[in-house]
């Protein structure tokens, strides 16, 4: 947690233990936290002015981050596994260490760019729970959808051995991991480059991954074009 908040350059300013007796067994634990942030008023990103043509920047996860673990729960004991046995994916690591590979934290990144290009990063998209298809639509406004090309970034390996070991069609992967991408930026395309450029300056792997489309209101609001072939299972 402290290293979290070093990366993030946020303060750790205290914190409770609460002891509830009957609602955990022996050994179990519970820990949970929040954050949180100021903005000026003039400078909060709400995605509204997000606009058909506008590129969408994909920067790179360090695996699955914090989600879908229910169903990676799921499919582990269904095929008995053990977490301390090398990960499949990665014979350096055991399989549980794999798993948890910390959440990436694109603070200092972003604020880079931010400050370099103001005005030209239009919504900003954290890819947690609900994968690409729940997280991205909370970014645009009515009657624009965000295409995205699945060729055109990495996939970590262990969301390809999900997807076998599961036998999990791409919709499904979409909505329940981040396949790849930890954090999405709507960007104008006219400084779509320079913002991509002091992104990789600042250490990110990152990837224009598709645009922003007009569409009728019925449409879904993002469509992920060559999944089946670049996540395959």
């Amino acid at each position: 947690i402290a290293e979290g908040c070093r990366r993030a350059g946020c303060a750790l300013i205290g914190g409770e233990t609460a002891e509830m007796p009957g609602l955990y067994a022996p050994g179990d634990y519970d820990l949970a936290g929040f954050a949180v942030g100021a903005v000026e008023r003039t400078g909060v990103i709400t995605g509204a002015e997000v606009a058909e043509g506008d590129v969408i920047v994909g920067l790179g996860s360090d695996g699955l981050h914090s989600n879908g673990f229910s169903l990676v729960r799921k499919l582990l004991a269904d095929h008995r596994l053990d977490y301390a046995a090398p990960a499949p994916f990665d014979h350096t690591l055991a399989l549980g260490d794999a798993l948890l590979t910390p959440t990436r934290i694109y603070v200092h990144p972003l604020l880079r760019a931010l400050a370099a290009h103001a005005g030209a990063v239009r919504g900003i998209a954290h890819i947690t729970g609900g994968g690409l298809t729940e997280n991205i639509p909370r970014i645009l406004p009515r009657g624009l959808t965000a295409v995205l090309d699945a060729g055109c970034w990495p996939v970590p390996p262990v969301f390809h051995w999900l997807a076998g070991m599961g036998d999990l069609a791409p919709d499904s992967l979409a909505r329940t991991f981040n396949m790849g991408l930890g954090l999405i930026v709507v960007v104008d395309v006219a400084a779509a480059s320079a913002v991509i450029e002091t992104l990789r300056e600042a250490g990110e792997a990152v990837h224009e991954v598709g645009r922003i489309v007009a569409s009728p209101e019925d449409t879904p609001p993002v469509r992920i074009n060559g999944a089946g072939e670049a996540w395959g299972r």
